[in-house]
């Protein structure tokens, strides 16, 4: 597909959004929310992280990235890409959580606010 060329079927285009969206760097997934609410359904399926209702209306999407760089800065480019695709539409994107490409430290009982010994600082 051409930059600029919009599919004429609402399905067609979330489709072609989730594949330029997962084609950017900083994205690690498309994301559908706590309850998968965010997704264009087709029959029998649907594109999850990318709601497309109507051609010539908004577009949302719901993504997980990895901490690379400024939060504003990727997504504004991400609105870009889509727009190169949907058109001149709004573009709502929510990221639902970051990867920082840390490993989460074990839990050893005296973290601030457990059972064993509620606000206690540790280091």
């Amino acid at each position: 597909m051409t930059a600029g060329a919009t599919p004429d079927d609402p399905g067609l285009l979330a489709e072609a959004i989730a594949n330029e969206v997962l084609g950017h760097p900083a994205v690690v997934r498309l994301d559908g929310g706590a309850f998968g609410a965010l997704a264009t359904h087709l029959p029998g399926r649907k594109v999850a992280g990318v709601r497309v209702t109507e051609l010539g209306e908004p577009v949302e999407i719901g993504v997980v990235l990895r901490l690379t760089g400024s939060l504003p800065a990727v997504t504004g480019d991400l609105r870009t890409r889509v727009r190169a695709i949907a058109g001149d539409v709004p573009v709502h994107v929510e990221v639902t959580d970051v990867d920082t490409g840390e490993v989460p430290s074990e839990v050893d009982g005296t973290a601030p606010g457990t059972p064993e010994q509620p606000g206690k600082r540790v280091g």
